[in-house]
C-alpha cells in the first residue's frame, strides 16, 4: 500500500506542478492585459475625458433649460393663482362691506338719525325758501319807497290808535 500512495503522490507532484504553471501562465496573461488596457486608458483618456466633459455640459444645459421652463411655469401659475384668491377676497370683503353699512344704516334710521338723502333734501329746501325770502325782500323795498310819499299825518293817527289800544283797558 504504501507503494500505491507513493507513485499516486508523484503523479500528484506532476499535476499539480502542471497546475501551478497553468495558474502562473493565466497571471500573467492578466497582468500584461491590464498593463495593455492601462496603457491604452492613458493614451485615450484624454480624449474620453474630453469627451465626457462634453456630454456632461449638454445635459447640464439641458436640464438647466428644462428647469427653468418648470420654474416659469410655476410661477405663472402661483401668480394666477394668487390672482384667483385675490378677486375672490375682494368680493368677499365687498359683501362683508354692503351687510355692514345697511346694518348701520338701519340702526340710525331706528335712532331718528337723518340720513345723506334727508340732508341733501333739507339743503333744497332751504336754498328754496332764501331764494323765495330774497324775491319777498326786494318787492318789500320797493313797495317802501311808495309809503314815503303818503303825508306825514297818516303815520300819527296810526301811533294815536296804537297808545290807544295801549291805555284802554
Amino acid at each position: 500500500m504504501v507503494k500505491k500512495m507513493h507513485k499516486a503522490s508523484d503523479e500528484d507532484s506532476k499535476s499539480s506542478a502542471q497546475f501551478a504553471d497553468t495558474i502562473r501562465e493565466s497571471a500573467q496573461q492578466i497582468w500584461l492585459a491590464g498593463l495593455g488596457a492601462f496603457s491604452k486608458a492613458q493614451e485615450e483618456g484624454g480624449k474620453v475625458f474630453e469627451s465626457l466633459v462634453k456630454e456632461g455640459q449638454s445635459i447640464h444645459r439641458k436640464t438647466q433649460t428644462a428647469a427653468e421652463e418648470r420654474f416659469a411655469e410655476a410661477s405663472s401659475r402661483m401668480a394666477s393663482m394668487a390672482s384667483d384668491i385675490s378677486s375672490k377676497a375682494s368680493g368677499q370683503w365687498d359683501k362683508l362691506e354692503n351687510i355692514f353699512e345697511d346694518r348701520v344704516s338701519r340702526a340710525l334710521k331706528k335712532l331718528g338719525v337723518p340720513t345723506a338723502k334727508d340732508i341733501d333734501e333739507l339743503v333744497a329746501r332751504i336754498d328754496e325758501l332764501n331764494r323765495n325770502v330774497a324775491k319777498l325782500n326786494a318787492k318789500s323795498h320797493a313797495a317802501k319807497p311808495a309809503r314815503a310819499a303818503a303825508p306825514a299825518g297818516g303815520k300819527r293817527t296810526a301811533t294815536k290808535r296804537a297808545s290807544a289800544r295801549k291805555t284802554a283797558p
